[in-house]
């Protein structure tokens, strides 16, 4: 047991009896107890395997690659379309870790096995993301962006691409493009 993880749980306002129980089913696993990124997280050998954390609405065990488990019991969740790796298991009451009690310490017993194989997601590559209209209008006129764009890094594409691609209106994807136009030509990312 970890004493930040202690005092991350009676810092809890809602959801501090299923954290509390979420976290002693965690311990019966065998995986270290940290905090990382403000939040109970269980490691295999420095890895992270599974992470709690609160939400509004329900608290849940987040499977760092939960992608990989089979779920049969289809209780996992794929937060939003973006993310490739991580799943959730969702609770929404003290009675319903009881319930899936059972459920959670098997999928932790594959996550385990899992992470033990050093076995990973396979990732979607830059190439693999739709390029917004917007930008590839831009690209084709601009032949200094489309260089700039082309030596991002692959990261830095990748979220540029989700940040154009977000908005209904094409007239918000136009703005973000023109946005973010001097920030590709400086080499900077969306978040630099």
């Amino acid at each position: 047991m970890n004493r930040q993880v202690d005092a991350y749980l009676k810092r809890q306002k809602q959801w501090r009896a299923e954290l509390t129980a979420l976290r002693a089913l965690l311990l019966e696993t065998g995986l270290t107890e940290e905090l990382k990124w403000g939040h109970p997280c269980y490691t295999l050998d420095g890895k992270n395997v599974a992470l709690l954390h609160g939400f509004k609405e329900y608290c849940a065990v987040l499977f760092h690659k939960g992608a990989l488990l089979k779920d049969p019991k289809r209780v996992l969740v794929q937060q939003t379309k973006n993310v490739q790796s991580a799943r959730q298991m969702r609770f929404t009451s003290s009675a319903s870790v009881t319930k899936l009690a059972k459920t959670l310490k098997a999928y932790v017993k594959e996550a385990r096995a899992n992470e033990a194989a050093r076995l990973q997601v396979p990732k979607k590559g830059t190439e693999d993301f739709d390029i917004p209209e917007e930008l590839r209008a831009e690209l084709a006129r601009d032949e200094d962006l489309a260089s700039a764009f082309a030596k991002l890094t692959p990261g830095r594409q990748r979220a540029y691409l989700l940040h154009f691609a977000e908005p209904k209106r094409a007239t918000t994807r136009e703005a973000r493009v023109q946005k973010h136009v001097p920030r590709i030509l400086e080499g900077l990312g969306l978040d630099d």
